[in-house]
Order: C-alpha cells, then sequence, then structure tokens
C-alpha cells in the first residue's frame, strides 16, 4: 500500500475541528509502569533459505519462535519488512520485537500493558509502534530507541483495534464505546467519530487515507470519511461478528472476515458483495492481504488457508500450529507471512529458493 496519504500538509485540518466537537475531553497521560530489557535468541529456530518470490502456493516453514506465555494475539511487521513485533494474551501484556534475518528476539517489553495486548500497528514512516490493551489504554513506543513515549487514555473499555493513516499523521482506534481519532504527530487526542452500543472489533484505513472502515460484533460493517468524520454507508455484511477488514492496494475492495465462517470480497464503490470465501470449519479470526494483492491468508481454529483472491480459489493450507491462529500479517515486501497462535508459538512462512 502507498506511503503517502492524499491531502498533504492539510490533512489533519478537519480533525482539529473535530477535537473542538468532541464532546467529552480526552486526556492524555503516561505509564511508567514497563520495562525493557534486550533478549536472547529465539528458543526454537529452524532457518531455511530467505524466500524469493511472493508466490506462497508453495509456502514453507522457515522457523518458529517462542517466548511469549499466553495467546499470540497481534503482529506487525517494520516498514523494511527487517522486524516482528509481536503481542501477548492471556492478561501477559507483553510486546516482542524480533530479528526476522537471525530469528532472534530484539528485545522484550514487559508490562507493556496492564492486560492483554490486543492489537499492534507501527506508523508507515516506521517512527511509532502503537498497542492498545483490554487496561483501556493506548501507548506510543519510539522504535529508533524503544523508548515509551505516551499514553492516550479516553476509552472507557477494552481497545480491541488500531488503524494509522497511510502519512503516519492519524492513528485510529475503536473499543466498546466507539472510534476515536489520535494525532501522532502532536501525540494529542482529535476527537471522537462515533459512539457505539456495540463492540468494535477491526478497523481499516484505505491506501489513499480517505475512508476508514469499521467491523463490529453484529456484522455489520461501517464506511466512514476519515477527513470529516462523517459516516458513508453501512453493509449488513455477515451473521455474526466482524473479526477483520482490510482494503486492497487498489483500494477499490473491502475484504472481511466473520465468526459466521466466510470471508468477503466487497466492491467498496457499489456497496456489491463480489465474491464469498467458504473453507474455514469454525470462526476466521484473522486476515492478511500480500502487499501484490493477490494472495489473502485467513487463520483460524484449522489453520492457514491461502487464496487466490482473483479467482477466489484455495491454494494451500499451513499447519504448522497446534491450536487456534489467532494472528497473521503478511511483511511489506510480500516476502514472509508470520502467524501466531493459541499455542503461545509464531510461526514465520516463505516460499523456498529454488536451488540449482
Amino acid at each position: 500500500m502507498s506511503s503517502e496519504g492524499r491531502g498533504g500538509g492539510n490533512f489533519l485540518r478537519p480533525y482539529i475541528i473535530l477535537a473542538f466537537m468532541a464532546a467529552v475531553a480526552l486526556p492524555v497521560s503516561t505509564w511508567e509502569g514497563f520495562y525493557i530489557h534486550q533478549a536472547h535468541a529465539a528458543i526454537e529456530v529452524t532457518p531455511n533459505s530467505p524466500p524469493a518470490n511472493t508466490n506462497f502456493a508453495n509456502a514453507q516453514l522457515i522457523y518458529t519462535l517462542k517466548g511469549h506465555n499466553g495467546t499470540v494475539k497481534s503482529l506487525a511487521f517494520s516498514p523494511d519488512s527487517r522486524m516482528l513485533v509481536s503481542g501477548g494474551a492471556e492478561n501477559e501484556g507483553v510486546i516482542r520485537l524480533w530479528n526476522l534475518a537471525k530469528g532472534k528476539k530484539l528485545a522484550t517489553i514487559n508490562k507493556a500493558h496492564k492486560a492483554a495486548v490486543e492489537s499492534l500497528v507501527i506508523s508507515p514512516d516506521g517512527q511509532t509502534l502503537v498497542s492498545c490493551s483490554d487496561d483501556d489504554t493506548i501507548n506510543l513506543w519510539s522504535l529508533k530507541n524503544l523508548k515509551f513515549t505516551r499514553s492516550f487514555v479516553g476509552h472507557t473499555s477494552n481497545v480491541l483495534s488500531l488503524a494509522v493513516s497511510p502519512d503516519s499523521k492519524v492513528l485510529v482506534s475503536g473499543a466498546l464505546d466507539g472510534i476515536r481519532l489520535w494525532d501522532l504527530l502532536q501525540q494529542r487526542p482529535l476527537g471522537t467519530i462515533v459512539r457505539f452500543d456495540n463492540l468494535i472489533y477491526t478497523l481499516a484505513i484505505s491506501p489513499d487515507g480517505q475512508t476508514l472502515a469499521s467491523g463490529d460484533n453484529k456484522g455489520v460493517i461501517k464506511l466512514w470519511n476519515l477527513s470529516t468524520g462523517k459516516f458513508i454507508s453501512e453493509l449488513a455484511a455477515h451473521s455474526s461478528a466482524v473479526s477483520d477488514v482490510i482494503f486492497t492496494p487498489d483500494g477499490q475492495t473491502l475484504i472481511s472476515a466473520s465468526h459466521d465462517r466466510t470471508i468477503k470480497q466487497w466492491n467498496i464503490n457499489t456497496g456489491e458483495l463480489v465474491r464469498t470465501l467458504t473453507g474455514h470449519n469454525n470462526w476466521v479470526n484473522a486476515i492478511a492481504l500480500n502487499p501484490d494483492g493477490q494472495t489473502l491468508a485467513s487463520a483460524g481454529r484449522d489453520g492457514i488457508k491461502l487464496w487466490d483472491l482473483t479467482t477466489g480459489e484455495l491454494i494451500n493450507t499451513l499447519s504448522g500450529h497446534t491450536d487456534w491462529v489467532s494472528a497473521i500479517a503478511f511483511s511489506p515486501n510480500g516476502k514472509i507471512l508470520a502467524s501466531g497462535g493459541f499455542d503461545r508459538q509464531i510461526k514465520i512462512w516463505g516460499i523456498p529458493t529454488k536451488r540449482k
């Protein structure tokens, strides 16, 4: 996806208006209960040759990373694809950073939160790591020195989802009490888009930075104009909770996953259903799209399924985890797929180089 949002230097101006319109002040505070230490080599590493292409039809396990004491709930890659960040659940409150080239831990942020780390994002400029938690807070970390910089407080319930605008200026958070906007550059609140009576599970921002998509526990997807905060439209998309939403690189299609065991593709301009992907035998917990826009990965109780997004064909199933797969992410260069599970493991998948 593009690293530049439309609007240039004027991108934040509508959000300044929203900040003044917010009904309740959103305080900002600091959290200093964490500590960071340099990590040791991963417990289990089985390196292979690095992948040479992005055709995941023949994806293989490259190595396994262990270290979390609970379910791996969240994964995020650095923009250069060299580092993976993972967040732990089961009230672990831990964030781990991994060197993917060597299969080693770079560092561990213990007590990053007081409860499970539900979502992680790294700003497209590679400067800031953002985490959110069941402790109702959002924490910001500098990736230059791994120092904690600020907490955003204001949500009154579990914060389950995060999204960052392509220009790295605006952070969006979703929770039980609605969707909030935050200024990442000034590290301050901007305002509240809307307050909901239902749980926001997932958020996604379009590649041009103009549209926000949200998915809730009632199976509804709503679209918002991110520049004005105005509601655009909604889709009665699923019969159960929407677990994940993502935009395709061209911004024309929205893909949604649900606890109703389906994955759906939507024409973002018309709201029409393009295709339904079926094959999982239980909840679809997460989805990830390769940056080339061709391969979709989905995670559930029955492992990881890989789909050809142009045809809807199931092309592979990866079965390395011993329990539910709870998180999944493609590297920005499209060569690596990372998955995290209830088995407390992180699996790194890729395509082996052909040997002569």
